[in-house]
């Protein structure tokens, strides 16, 4: 909490304010065994002296947009340091949704995802015992990935290792990649949110990968939201149809309904304020 302090300074006073919640510009190396790769990333960094929490936030496939930083901020004003890791400007793209985009291997994301939390466990003012991870859609399947213990051994065999004690918590927000998923095991709470009537990143493959892992003792929940689309947390965005965007890359059908909801975006806040606050707050 802000002390009070004398109204004689008010210009001081808000310049102060402004420079302990503006966001800097940051870059780090990525987990790649070999040749790692340079990320360019924003921080978001409450007010205070920490250490704090913190949550990376893993972009789409629209790349770092105005809702991700909303985001961002979101979770800054609840004091979380937000890490927002721009993978598309790390690469030179600017999309990675159309059939003429770049093709991204799996492997590289998952290492931006690693790099960001040994940069942020490096960090005097940041909790490392504390870190969660968020993605949306495409960023979405590497934050499930990132809680996922297969995912960990195949990252081992290629030389990354995560650092203990890794992510503690992970959310997908309308993530693609579930049916791969499906036989894998999420070892840390995951909690994924998408709506019902989704027809870019299906949601039925999200449910049956939760009760699968749920049978071998995971700590996984799924969120469907009845009539919302893909974007439904993206503020003011119109119920639009996106003729070029790759829906399934094993068939290359493309296409894709979004729109904002505003009941579904409400509630996805309120039970991701819920899930972190329980899982990243020291208890």
């Amino acid at each position: 909490m802000l002390k009070a302090v004398p109204r004689v300074f008010p210009l001081a006073v808000v310049g102060l304010i402004a420079a302990a919640c503006a966001s800097s510009t940051v870059r780090f190396p990525n987990a790649a065994p070999a040749t790692p790769r340079e990320v360019p990333a924003q921080l978001y960094t409450p007010s205070g002296t920490g250490p704090f929490p913190a949550v990376v936030l893993l972009h789409g496939c629209h790349g770092v947009s105005a809702s991700t930083r909303q985001w961002a901020r979101w979770f800054r004003d609840r004091g979380y340091l937000a890490l927002v890791v721009d993978s598309w400007a790390a690469r030179g793209m600017t999309e990675g949704c159309s059939p003429t985009s770049p093709d991204v291997p799996n492997t590289e994301r998952f290492d931006d995802g690693v790099g960001a939390l040994r940069f942020l466990q490096a960090r005097g003012d940041v909790d490392r015992e504390h870190v969660g991870v968020i993605g949306w859609s495409n960023g979405g399947v590497f934050a499930l990935a990132l809680v996922n213990g297969p995912s960990h051994e195949r990252a081992r065999q290629r030389g990354v290792v995560m650092p203990e004690p890794g992510y503690r918590a992970a959310v997908g927000v309308y993530p693609g990649g579930c049916e791969s998923l499906i036989p894998q095991l999420a070892i840390r709470p995951l909690l994924v949110l998408i709506g019902a009537a989704d027809d870019w990143t299906a949601p039925t493959p999200c449910v049956r990968m939760a009760e699968s892992m749920r049978r071998r003792g995971a700590d996984v929940s799924v969120v469907l939201y009845p009539g919302a689309f893909h974007y439904f947390d993206v503020e003011g965005q119109p119920r639009t149809f996106l003729p070029d965007v790759v829906k399934d890359e094993r068939t290359g059908e493309i296409g894709a309904t979004v729109a904002y909801d505003p009941q579904a975006d409400a509630d996805a806040h309120r039970r991701v304020a819920e899930f972190f606050g329980y899982h990243l707050r020291r208890q």
